[in-house]
């Protein structure tokens, strides 16, 4: 979004209009968009606010009813963190009892609403003028929270009363393209790392997808995901830190939260062994940061294959951070064998997971044939080296 939008939006007209909107519904957005031009309202107002609608509904996912009453940009909230994620960030800073913190690249400033909620003053910061300004309409409500146009690695920590410091660096570029390299975020990750030693309460927000490589020893780095989803890893430093470096792993489902971590030894080693009565996959989180065999350890198991992100066990356990699946049968990979079985027992609705396998489960799903009103779920996956089908049900 652009100043002008930005001036028009936030006019008494323009605030009218995005509040009068109907819930979004693309559908119908030409005719209401016609409808609003035929009463005479300027066309790029009626544009800057059918957009911001979109944004708002595309928003609640991230940021429920808080949504309603906040401006957005496409790419401010691609990046913006979930809240139920932001609120156990805040909870971080909080518990380490933290007076104020600095949000370096505050975006439109999902992070500082979150450490403005749990009653932490906050000073947001952000290089881009229109993103400060959408974050300053954001965080209206919070009398201690200031945002700044400008770089936050440039404030004076010391003058400000900084103790904490948060930073959530960009990873795409103006075009966006994903940015691989922690040398190319802006600001750059080893930039921002250096601020550790001027104030050691520092956190940051990064994709999940960075290397392991990439991450400094001195760091909890805690992978999350939401609802099975992904979505960060997040570094940790200082009292930020209590249970030291490390790696971890945050599980958010509506049940609530399970963390795991990796024991003081570092992550587990277990060996691989034959299929068993219960298939375990972990979650996607617990993958990420490389604690598979932490989970073998919970449910007394081991691995199917010493490479593949699956725990085997004969017993079961009720386990938050895994899926636990009942083994029916086993059967090493065959497409005329598995297509037999399937039909001998009348499957026509097929789950099928994949883990170690080129296979394609929409081309192979074809191949099926599948007929009948049975339901079944497959995993197809490496054992020992070869390719085996597991037919297994959710315990």
């Amino acid at each position: 979004m652009d100043a002008a939008g930005l001036s028009a939006l936030l006019s008494p007209q323009g605030w009218a209009l995005l509040s009068a909107l109907p819930p979004y519904d693309e559908h119908r957005t030409m005719a209401l968009s016609a409808r609003l031009h035929a009463e005479g309202l300027d066309p790029d107002l009626v544009a800057a606010a059918l957009t911001q609608s979109r944004l708002r509904a595309r928003a609640r996912t991230k940021l429920g009813d808080f949504a309603d009453g906040m401006l957005f940009t496409a790419a401010g909230l691609e990046q913006a963190t979930r809240l139920t994620v932001a609120a156990h960030h805040a909870r971080r800073y909080r518990d380490a009892g933290t007076t104020r913190v600095a949000d370096l690249t505050c975006g439109i400033g999902a992070d500082s609403l979150a450490f403005a909620g749990v009653g932490i003053p906050v000073l947001a910061t952000d290089v881009d003028e229109a993103t400060a300004a959408i974050a300053t309409v954001n965080l209206r409500h919070f009398p201690d929270a200031e945002v700044r146009h400008g770089d936050g690695l440039a404030l004076d920590l010391e003058a400000e009363g900084v103790d904490g410091l948060y930073a959530d660096p960009a990873r795409r570029t103006s075009t966006g393209s994903r940015v691989f390299d922690p040398g190319a975020y802006a600001p750059p990750l080893d930039a921002v790392l250096a601020l550790r030693e001027r104030v050691p309460a520092l956190g940051l927000k990064l994709g999940p997808g960075v290397p392991h490589s990439a991450l400094p020893p001195d760091a909890q780095a805690q992978w999350v995901s939401v609802d099975g989803d992904v979505v960060e890893v997040g570094l940790w430093f200082g009292p930020l830190a209590p249970e030291g470096p490390g790696r971890s792993a945050l599980v958010l489902t509506p049940a609530g939260a399970h963390t795991l971590h990796a024991g003081p030894d570092g992550p587990a080693t277990v060996p691989a062994g034959p299929v068993a009565g219960y298939l375990y996959e972990p979650d996607g989180a617990v993958i990420r940061a490389g604690l598979v065999g932490d989970v073998a350890l919970r449910v007394r198991g081991t691995l199917v294959d010493p490479t593949i992100a699956y725990v085997t066990s004969d017993e079961l356990h009720d386990e938050p951070v895994a899926t636990a699946y009942r083994v029916l049968d086993t059967m090493p990979f065959g497409l005329k064998r598995l297509r037999t079985y399937l039909r001998e027992r009348g499957v026509g609705r097929l789950t099928i997971k994949k883990r170690g396998t080129a296979v394609v489960p929409e081309q192979l799903r074809r191949q099926l044939d599948l007929r009948g009103d049975a339901e079944a779920t497959v995993v197809l996956t490496r054992v020992a080296g070869h390719q085996q089908v597991l037919v297994v049900e959710r315990a």
